[in-house]
């Protein structure tokens, strides 16, 4: 109860910060980027036969007095928490966020769907912000090589940008199909449960290689010797450099090559219900790193996907936003998506230090079997 009262109130952190960056800067609906991430998975509005079967064409000026009348403080927690505690987990927030907002009845009519958009791309700040507050150490370690007086980070800095691109250019060329096609219930529904058999088939795999890696004393990625004084989690800066092999690379190994397939695998997750740091996490340790570093890699690149989606938003639509919604729920979306998302992640890294991933596949299966059932008895749209 301890732990679910922690993360809940994570989440509320997390999604008062994001409300609150999107409102002053602004957040659109159809960001590009958005669409690998948490927020655009409100996208559904555009797809014909939902939403009073509109065409993606149609435009419907948004209807902000009812957009307020749809969200409270109440709501505006629970959307925060489920933020914050799917945005890094391999389960999908773009699902999640779709399938609550409409048990909320948040969003649910085109004119009411671009501040809900919004709210839920922006309060992914807070979840940005978890990791900066949590992987401090490597994050310096990546600004020092920025202003060149790191080649680790330097090194590092490079393989974050190549693997951000194909994502980034993807999204903007097909950010219309994406968003007309993809964002509707039963194709999430389709993510979940293709991502859930793929976890279970792989699950082995990276347990016996996160065996291999306790019994070679490696280094985890869960505030073990990895950590710092600090108290923040990840492996530790020009910690753990053993070559490559059965074991794993550690994420100073990381190469542009195995950034670019990372990177190419993270545009996948561009289908709602995929999860970015499901592809991520298995397309990482597949070019050869080990699991703790490559669920830090994937955090760490959340934070230019994930920002570059919120900042887009934030300076599109952030006026709209807060003329629907006001600053009180925004800031508690923001703080609990904040909170939620640093519980979610600590949690996640102590587990796959000694568990596999297959926990991920059966909730994903779960979860795709519960959305289906309220699609067909009609209660979600």
């Amino acid at each position: 109860m301890r732990a679910a009262l922690i993360l809940v109130l994570m989440l509320g952190t997390l999604t008062i910060a994001g409300t609150f960056v999107t409102s002053r800067v602004g957040a659109s609906s159809g960001s590009p980027i958005g669409a690998t991430t948490a927020g655009a998975t409100n996208g559904t509005a555009d797809v014909p036969g939902t939403d009073g079967g509109a065409s993606p064409t149609d435009e419907i000026p948004p209807d902000t007095a009812a957009a307020r009348e749809q969200m409270n403080p109440a709501k505006a927690v629970v959307l925060g928490v489920v933020e914050g505690v799917t945005e890094y987990l391999p389960i999908s927030s773009t699902g999640h966020l779709y399938v609550t907002q409409r048990l909320l009845g948040v969003g649910d009519t085109r004119a009411t769907e671009a501040p809900a958009d919004s709210f839920a791309i922006v309060i992914q700040a807070g979840a940005i912000l978890a990791v900066l507050v949590l992987y401090r150490r490597r994050i310096a370690t990546v600004f020092q090589g920025l202003i060149g007086r790191s080649e680790e980070g330097r090194n590092l800095l490079i393989a974050l940008v190549v693997a951000f691109l194909p994502a980034a250019v993807i999204g903007f060329l097909f950010e219309g199909p994406i968003k007309s096609r993809l964002f509707a219930g039963w194709p999430i529904v389709a993510a979940w449960a293709v991502g859930g058999v793929a976890i279970l088939l792989i699950s082995d795999r990276i347990a016996k290689k996160q065996a291999a890696e306790a019994a070679a004393g490696g280094s985890g990625s869960g505030g073990g010797k990895g950590a710092d004084t600090a108290g923040s989690i990840g492996t530790t800066p020009g910690q753990d450099a053993r070559p490559p092999g059965r074991v794993g690379r550690s994420l100073d190994a990381i190469t542009p090559r195995h950034a670019l397939i990372i990177g190419v695998a993270q545009a996948f997750a561009m289908w709602p219900g995929t999860s970015r740091s499901l592809v991520t996490i298995v397309a990482a340790v597949l070019v050869g790193l080990s699991v703790s570093a490559a669920v830090e890699f994937s955090f760490l690149l959340g934070l230019l996907t994930l920002g570059a989606a919120t900042a887009y938003e934030a300076l599109s639509n952030g006026s709209l936003l807060v003329e629907a919604y006001g600053g009180i729920e925004i800031t508690l979306g923001l703080v609990v998506a904040f909170v939620t998302a640093a519980a979610a992640i600590t949690w996640m890294v102590r587990w796959l230090e000694q568990r596999s991933l297959a926990i991920f596949g059966w909730y994903r299966l779960v979860a795709a079997g519960v959305g289906a059932l309220l699609l067909i008895t009609g209660t979600i749209g």
